[in-house]
């Protein structure tokens, strides 16, 4: 497990390597250290160094930032990503944390660059377009099969109430409520 969040540690210092602004946006805070948690499992603990770039910790130090990620967190790197950054959980040091949070929300993994300096511009961008491609119909797949889902349990099964029927319950108990308190202002006047 040390292996895959050394990996990790090293494709983010990547990532923020790439782009200065970030790296000099976390060198302000050198020698903060973060506990970044994804349920139960999962747990990685990581310190600023005064380069700007993360390192594995140690020690069960208090952290001066708690990142909270999702259970779902994986899926939603793939498909939403905007929707992750607004479900992960932030506490402590607000300094630290709004620099990570500006940090990860703007940081973007020039793939192109990294693959032109592998195989060549050209290729690259090909296989980049390839996989765009590839991954908005993945996107637009996993949709249309929800999207299939939801109408089966709605309107096809009835597994699930549908909003009219939802819409009709709400009146009904209104109405409802509304009678019961007209009985009960007849019952007091008796």
């Amino acid at each position: 497990m040390d292996f895959v969040k050394q990996l990790g540690v090293r494709g983010l210092n990547h990532l923020i390597g790439s782009a200065s602004w970030a790296q000099d946006r976390l060198r302000k805070h050198a020698g903060a250290r973060l506990l970044v948690q994804a349920g139960p499992l999962f747990s990685v603990r990581l310190g600023l160094d005064h380069a700007g770039l993360f390192h594995l910790a140690s020690g069960s130090d208090e952290p001066d930032v708690r990142l909270t990620l999702p259970p779902d967190a994986p899926v939603r790197a793939l498909l939403d990503r905007n929707n992750l950054f607004s479900s992960v959980k932030l506490e402590g040091s607000v300094d630290v944390a709004e620099s990570l949070a500006f940090v990860f929300r703007n940081l973007e993994w020039d793939i192109e660059a990294d693959l032109a300096a592998l195989i060549g511009d050209v290729p690259a961008y090909r296989l980049v377009r390839i996989g765009r491609s590839l991954g908005d119909g993945l996107r637009q797949g996993a949709g249309n099969a929800l999207a299939n889902v939801h109408e089966y349990a709605v309107d096809e099964s009835g597994l699930l109430p549908g909003k009219d029927h939802v819409s009709a319950f709400g009146n009904a108990v209104n109405a409802l409520r509304d009678d019961v308190a007209r009985l009960e202002k007849r019952l007091s006047r008796i």
